[in-house]
């Protein structure tokens, strides 16, 4: 101890602070960054009111950084989308494991909403029209992807009910896009709770199949 200073082993005073070390990003962690902040961003204002200026200020870094990662605002924004649009679709594809036709109903109902609920951002994104072509198209073209994996099991509940298997894509589109849109309104609303929306889309599209006309009429003026 000297003049009240402690001296250590290599004839230093110890009382200066020590400055902690910037632990330096790798480039797989500061595109895993961008993408995160860009992800929040985008759901908050949409890609027009959302800036690279901005992007690279939350992340702490500069400009050319987020250029050097994705060429742009463009570029992170497809990359954002493409990934929610997976993550989505897998989702609602990996639920549909049930034989019985009504509970597959209730799981694709359940996928979607637990998306919405689990990923709120990413469902904000994709919802939104996007300016920004992505190589897994768009919200429209995920919903008739969704639409397609459920088509072969409404054909074969057809055929064995005696009605035209080659109908079942339009009732797959209908279904699908019933449960997305109603999903649109529960992302805001958020009641009634998600096991009681999911209960009330299977009532009436169940029902509604298992009332199903053979050859459904119009009853009104118009014919064509």
């Amino acid at each position: 101890m000297m003049d009240g200073v402690a001296i250590d082993g290599s004839g230093t005073s110890s009382d200066k602070p020590r400055r902690g070390r910037r632990v330096r990003m790798t480039g797989a962690e500061r595109r895993q960054q961008l993408l995160d902040i860009g992800r929040t961003l985008f759901a908050e204002r949409g890609f027009e009111g959302t800036s690279v200026e901005e992007i690279a200020a939350k992340a702490g870094v500069s400009k050319p950084v987020v250029y050097e990662h994705f060429g742009g605002k463009e570029g992170l924004y497809a990359v954002v989308v493409d990934r929610e649009m997976r993550q989505l679709l897998d989702m609602v594809t990996g639920a549909l494991t049930a034989g019985h036709p009504r509970e597959l109903l209730e799981q694709a109902a359940f996928a979607l909403l637990d998306y919405i609920e689990t990923y709120t951002d990413g469902f904000r994104i994709l919802v939104r029209d996007s300016p920004v072509a992505q190589s897994t198209g768009t919200f429209a073209s995920l919903i008739s992807d969704i639409a397609t994996q459920v088509e072969d099991i409404l054909g074969l509940e057809f055929k064995a009910r005696g009605f035209d298997p080659k109908l079942a894509p339009l009732y797959a589109q209908a279904l699908v896009g019933m449960v997305a849109l109603t999903g649109q309104w529960w992302l805001d609303a958020r009641k009634p709770k998600k096991a009681e929306v999911a209960a009330h889309l299977v009532n009436l599209a169940w029902h509604g199949l298992d009332g199903l006309e053979q050859k459904p009429r119009l009853i009104g003026h118009r014919k064509s």
